[in-house]
């Protein structure tokens, strides 16, 4: 397991009541490094915090950890099953999109 993955399920089976149920999955392409995080339904709002500031954070020490290796790391929250939430949720609500998955998006408007 690579520093990025082992720091991020240390961080998140920190916060989460149900640390079983959290599984990362890792994966590299041209872009750099891509952590798909999956938590229990009832985790998400630790995990996310309020207005999306515990995942910001996350995500800004994962980009440290990831500079520090020479690699861009990303981090993509995975919707539970049966979230309320749903897609509907606008763009800037949504703490799932990396900054490259919203630049990709005012492209191609």
């Amino acid at each position: 397991m690579e520093r990025d993955q082992q720091f991020l399920e240390y961080v998140v089976k920190a916060l989460v009541d149900n640390p079983n149920d959290v599984k990362i999955n890792r994966t590299v392409d041209e872009m750099g490094v891509l952590l798909t995080l999956s938590v229990n339904k009832d985790d998400m709002g630790k995990v996310i915090g309020r207005s999306g500031q515990t995942a910001k954070a996350i995500r800004t020490i994962l980009r440290i950890v990831g500079m520090k290796n020479d690699a861009r790391v990303n981090l993509k929250i995975e919707e539970p099953e049966g979230s309320e939430r749903g897609f509907g949720a606008p763009p800037q609500e949504r703490p799932d999109r990396s900054v490259d998955d919203v630049i990709d998006s005012l492209k191609s408007e």
